[in-house]
């Protein structure tokens, strides 16, 4: 289940993050095209990316609800094929000089449908292998589910990387960038794996069945439920606010380091562009590197606590945001590959024990809406302003500066957050 779990993140996440890959390096120039200057196009394309976060949270509470009515496994293959879907039909959507206004329209339309299908994707895949891990291995295999988040940067990265090293300028702008989004529609046949081969969680399997043994006692008084959302939000508020809190850190940093480095790089004012390949390189590094680094954090929660571990990796990162920019504008691979890959490391010492942390603050009868909501909301107050804000910043200011001070705010919010949250390894599901 963890291995299965990693493959439909992965090329979930793949598909997420081929848009924001996209974004900074192909959509300026084929979908927000005309009179636009550079830096104004770039900004239209990173405002596109930060639609599917604000259609994040809406995934979360709609998916949730069904997911803690209905049961973990049929959700989440409900979010694997429209994110298939979705994606394999951008790679097939016309430019701006084909169909004008309509470009840029249905560019919007299908990354929010991308949006609905992750904001639903993570809590199902995620308390799928939380639920059935054994109690002392939470944080491990919980990891899984974290892991596909740097396996799709990879995937997608190197995706782009050899469709644009491989192919003129020209080919690529014109029909290789769209081969990455079209070899998406392989997630419709994951989805139809984890339906046909994968059992619910044991977890969910004991709330169902305590349910139909209380309907089926006649002396029971039937009452109406609440939705799990509200649910959730009525006896657990605090460790939804709070949650959003603990991974506001995590999406700043890591969507920065993902998708507007590329952007500061190849277009940087303060020396000569570095090239595209190059920051890319980078990139893929960077994510490399996460993939084991999530794993040894996981698993070292389970055995110290999560919030120790969590605690740390906010306060290195918030410490090298500052090193991050100036290591970039040496324009040399390898300080490059350092700035990031350093950052990453750092990154996944929160994301690692995240899963099984967001697992244990919630109940079994709301932990999908829960979990989903907490992670979307700090999604979307993240993520999706990062590449905004960071590029706002750095109009507005002319220096990198001001996107380090950015990221270590983002980071003593995370710290302030998980400081407030109780410790939760030890708990039984």
């Amino acid at each position: 289940m963890a291995a299965i779990s990693l493959l439909g993140t992965s090329i979930e996440w793949y598909d997420f993050f081929l848009y924001g890959v996209a974004a900074a390096v192909v959509f300026p120039k084929l979908f927000f095209a005309g009179d636009l200057p550079p830096l104004v196009a770039l900004f239209a394309a990173f405002a596109t990316f930060a639609v599917g976060f604000l259609a994040r949270p809406v995934g979360g509470v709609i998916f949730g609800h069904f997911g803690d009515r209905l049961g973990r496994k049929g959700t989440l293959v409900t979010a694997l094929i429209m994110m298939g879907a979705a994606t394999t039909l951008i790679g097939l959507t016309p430019s701006y000089a084909s169909i004008g206004f309509w470009a840029p329209t249905i560019l919007v339309a299908l990354r929010f449908v991308q949006g609905l299908a992750i904001g639903g994707q993570w809590g199902g895949a995620m308390l799928l292998v939380t639920e059935s891990a054994p109690s002392n291995k939470r944080g491990l295999y919980g990891s899984f589910a974290q892991a596909g988040v740097p396996m799709g940067v990879v995937l997608a990265n190197l995706a782009l990387l050899v469709a644009s090293s491989t192919l003129s300028e020209d080919d690529f702008l014109t029909w290789g960038w769209r081969i990455p989004f079209i070899l998406s529609v392989v997630l419709v046949g994951v989805a139809l794996y984890v339906q046909l081969r994968l059992e619910e969680t044991q977890a969910f399997r004991r709330l169902k069945d305590a349910a139909e043994a209380k309907a089926r006692d006649q002396s029971a008084v039937p009452k109406r439920t609440k939705s799990p959302i509200l649910q959730v939000l009525a006896s657990h508020p605090r460790q939804v606010v709070l949650a959003a809190g603990t991974f506001i850190c995590t999406q700043v940093a890591f969507y920065i380091l993902i998708a507007f480095t590329v952007a500061y790089g190849t277009s940087r004012a303060s020396g000569p562009p570095i090239s595209r390949d190059t920051m890319l390189l980078g990139v893929l590094v960077g994510s490399i590197v996460m993939v084991p680094a999530i794993f040894l954090s996981g698993a070292l929660s389970d055995r110290f606590g999560r919030r120790g571990i969590f605690m740390a990796g906010a306060a290195l990162l918030g410490l090298w945001s500052f090193a991050i920019f100036p290591l970039i504008d040496t324009g040399q691979l390898i300080w490059i590959i350092v700035a990031i890959s350093a950052a990453q490391i750092f990154t996944s010492m929160m994301y690692g024990p995240q899963a099984a942390f967001f697992t244990e603050l919630f109940s079994t009868e709301v932990r999908y809406s829960g979990a989903s909501l907490g992670y979307q909301l700090g999604a979307i107050l993240g993520g999706a302003l990062a590449p905004l804000v960071a590029t706002a910043l750095l109009a507005r200011f002319g220096t990198s500066l001001a996107i380090s001070i950015y990221m270590a705010a983002a980071a003593a919010i995370s710290l302030l957050s998980v400081t407030l949250l109780r410790e939760t390894y030890r708990s039984d599901l």
